[in-house]
């Protein structure tokens, strides 16, 4: 029957039980090769067991006993092959005999062929089944070798120089990412999850799930995956000039991105999030949209990065819920932050969030402006008491003030940025509206309410409230026709 268990103690004095099966008609070859390909997806999650249904075998572990191995060996020993029988005498030939012989030579061939029929059916069935989950499973959890391109993870370590830190392009939340050049040529960006990081099994199995199934020019390409003991690695495109925030933080880089070049990312940030939202094979959010996970190309065109957080989700899903909140403060959702809530209205307020960071070239985090040497305000606070003063041009990086500048388009993206962190997730646009408020230059807009903002550092949010009536900018309080002058 192709079937083993047994239990093996770990040093933590952990006892761990595990069954193995492969259908009948294999090789021992084919048999032991389906095994080793199971063990790929038998990673990762933190569960204590695992089952893992392949079409040709199944493996299962758990740390409790779950099956009967004394039953097993019974079944082992009944289908392992007899020595053959000693010759019997021969009878004289009869008639009663001949029958006798009949009998005894048909019945066990009959009932052979009645089991053989028996197992047939159930292998059948279960065959269609295996397959019909492992197919769910290609589709929605898992990476078949079809999918991801595995590395040898001795080619990486050459690859990085043994990841040697002036390889080192940064650093994020579970692990640092390195240059490396392949023999052929080929540069490329390899993401190593750090080893003490509790979570970064799953997060390597989410990204690896999220990327291999995505293509777009916003988002940086995966190209495959390394595993080796605990060694996890990404391997992905090299983008040429690093982060976003490289970029737009430091004070002598932003001089050099005008806003011809701050607009295009915007744009191309706001693509990436359709397609994952709407376009991609399945619903994707990424909840943790920030400037450190937006990669620029040479030619300054941003590609969303860092998967390791994100969420999927079928066609018809919108929403979730979670008791294990990731992120960064200042660029989630204040229904996220506080209660765990998630859906598409979460990235849409980071990316609100980083319109503001884009068009002021300040962060977020560290944004802080005193109100008399007394009161602090913070960054989305401080966007919109100003605009809705007429005086949003205070928030502009004095960067890009000149004469020539667009100021009507540069006030356009504010009004929109706004709009994208209103505290009620219900109003804030999604990111296909989005795009064409950004790609429209006549169009309306809603009027925005009030931003939520968080103190950096703390789980505690902030809220100020302002003696605004929206009347005084719209007759019906819905929509406005011009805020700012052409």
């Amino acid at each position: 029957m192709k079937i083993a268990a047994g239990n093996e103690t770990t040093t933590d004095f952990q006892t761990i039980f595990a069954l193995v099966q492969c259908v009948p008609y294999l090789t021992e070859t084919s048999c032991d090769q389906c095994l080793i390909n199971s063990e790929q997806y038998v990673c990762c999650d933190g569960n204590t067991g695992a089952r893992v249904y392949m079409p040709r075998c199944f493996t299962q572990y758990e740390v409790i006993p779950f099956y009967n191995i004394t039953r097993i060996q019974e079944v082992r020993a009944i289908i392992s092959p007899l020595p053959p029988p000693p010759p019997l005498p021969v009878p004289p030939p009869s008639s009663g005999n001949t029958s006798r012989t009949v009998i005894i030579i048909l019945v066990p061939i009959l009932a052979s062929l009645f089991l053989a029929a028996c197992v047939g059916v159930i292998i059948r069935k279960r065959f269609n089944k295996k397959t019909e989950h492992i197919t769910l499973q290609g589709e929605d959890e898992a990476v078949s070798a079809e999918e991801s391109l595995l590395y040898d993870f001795k080619q990486l370590v050459a690859a990085t120089d043994h990841f040697s830190t002036s390889n080192k392009l940064g650093e994020g939340g579970f692990g640092e990412v390195y240059k490396g050049k392949l023999q052929n040529g080929q540069q490329i960006a390899v993401k190593r999850l750090s080893r003490n990081s509790g979570q970064g099994e799953l997060e390597f199995k989410n990204e690896v799930l999220s990327m291999a199934k995505l293509q777009h020019r916003n988002l940086v390409r995966l190209l495959g995956f390394s595993l080796q003991g605990s060694e996890r690695l990404l391997v992905y495109e090299f983008v040429q000039n690093r982060s976003l925030d490289c970029s737009i933080f430091d004070p002598m880089m932003r001089l050099l991105v005008n806003w011809e070049c701050r607009y295009k990312i915007i744009k191309g940030i706001a693509k990436g999030l359709v397609y994952l939202h709407e376009e991609s094979r399945v619903r994707i959010i990424h909840r943790d949209l920030k400037a450190s996970n937006i990669l620029l190309d040479e030619d300054k065109n941003p590609k969303i990065s860092d998967f390791g957080m994100a969420r999927l989700f079928r066609q018809d899903e919108t929403r979730g819920n979670t008791h294990r909140i990731v992120g960064t403060y200042g660029y989630m959702a204040p229904e996220y932050a506080r209660h765990g809530d998630f859906s598409i209205k979460s990235d849409v307020f980071s990316f609100g969030v980083l319109v503001l960071e884009i068009i002021s070239g300040q962060n977020n985090g560290s944004f802080k402006n005193v109100d008399n040497g007394e009161h602090v305000e913070y960054m989305l606070s401080y966007a919109w008491r100003n605009w809705c003063a007429g005086r949003a041009r205070k928030l502009i990086d004095p960067a890009l003030m000149s004469a020539s500048i667009p100021l009507h388009d540069i006030l356009r993206c504010i009004h929109i940025g706004l709009l994208c962190v209103q505290n009620n997730a219900r109003d804030r646009p999604t990111m296909s509206s989005v795009l064409i408020m950004l790609q429209s230059f006549s169009a309306t807009f809603p009027v925005p309410l009030e931003p939520a903002f968080f103190v950096p550092g703390g789980n505690e949010h902030m809220t100020k409230s302002l003696e605004i009536k929206p009347t005084e900018f719209s007759k019906n309080e819905a929509s406005i026709t011009e805020l700012y002058p052409r």
